[in-house]
């Protein structure tokens, strides 16, 4: 696609989008403070806090990336009736997301806040809990995944984070509910027990999470061994196509009959944080538009070098993509 075409698919297609994100949601909390002194109580560091800030994590962040690229776009999971669950819904609402499928549950909002001093965290608490919830709440969560998908929705993805959603049954439900209304899944992948995402029409790994299903580890700029991996995964774990991310090497597509190996156009890497959510995202918003598998994974690797290349976890827009495309 030349640049003229690109332009059309971004104000054409993408605002005509309908993405549902089921998963794992999560909000993330800064507080950015200068250390000059120690405790007078313990031998602590103090941050004197000057800055606060808050971002989509997770699955949230997958349906910003989607929002901000102009998805209608849908998200569903767990949350908890807490003052961590504000921050998120506010959020959500400054981008647009629909958030009629987060169900209240009885575990906190899963949060993750960090203490940052200049360039350095000094310290994370982690508010979550990643036990099975009640099968009343994965009851609701599942009907508003099938009342939606009567909506004709254009992709489904499935956010696993490990943190409670993505169990085995969940992920079959939904996969088995999308492929009734001919919608294709997207899986964006955690853990070691990826057979539950079986029947996916595609798993979004990074080379990280692939070796931790393989017995010997792979390099991100080894393009055969990073095929490989790919049919193995597809083999083992019975889904259809592979699309591997492999930072400054680029995306690797692999289906039944082909494997695709596309370079990034951003070499240096300043901050990988949030790619992987881009790519879960940006992938499925081409799919949805149209776009076959091979152009959709070109302009996926084109945002992912975006994100790569920002500091922090950094949510892709529509403008940041066509900028990227035409500057190609």
């Amino acid at each position: 696609m030349d640049k003229f075409q690109w332009k059309n698919f971004f104000e054409n297609k993408t605002e005509k989008c309908r993405v549902l994100v089921v998963g794992d949601v999560m909000i993330d909390k800064y507080y950015h403070g200068d250390v000059h002194k120690f405790a007078s109580d313990a031998p602590v560091p103090v941050a004197k806090i000057f800055k606060r800030r808050s971002s989509l994590g997770a699955a949230a962040n997958i349906a910003n990336n989607l929002a901000l690229s102009g998805c209608k776009t849908y998200l569903a999971g767990f949350v908890g009736d807490d003052h961590n669950f504000e921050t998120l819904s506010e959020q959500l609402k400054k981008s647009g997301i629909n958030q009629d499928g987060l169900i209240f549950t009885e575990s906190p909002t899963t949060t993750k806040v960090r203490i940052i001093s200049g360039h350095q965290q000094m310290f994370r608490m982690d508010f979550e809990d990643s036990s099975p919830k009640a099968d009343e709440h994965f009851t609701k969560l599942e009907s508003y995944v099938k009342e939606r998908l009567n909506d004709a929705f254009d992709a489904v993805i499935i956010a696993d984070y490990e943190k409670g959603v993505c169990t085995e049954y969940f992920c079959a439900a939904v996969i088995k509910a999308a492929h009734s209304h001919g919608v294709p899944v997207v899986v964006m992948p955690y853990g070691q027990s990826w057979i539950k995402y079986a029947q996916a029409d595609y798993l979004t790994p990074n080379v990280a999470k692939i070796n931790k299903v393989l017995l010997s580890p792979i390099k991100g700029d080894d393009s055969e061994a990073v095929e490989r991996a790919g049919r193995y995964i597809m083999r083992k774990f019975k889904v259809k196509n592979v699309l591997a991310t492999r930072s400054a090497y680029g995306v690797t597509l692999v289906t039944e009959n082909d494997a695709i190996h596309i370079p990034t156009k951003f070499q240096e890497v300043f901050d990988s944080a949030g790619a992987a959510d881009t790519v879960a995202a940006i992938f499925s918003m081409a799919l949805a538009g149209g776009l076959k598998p091979a152009d959709a994974a070109f302009i996926t690797n084109i945002a992912a070098g975006v994100v790569i290349s920002k500091s922090g976890t950094y949510a892709v827009t529509r403008e940041d993509i066509l900028n990227a495309l035409i500057a190609g």
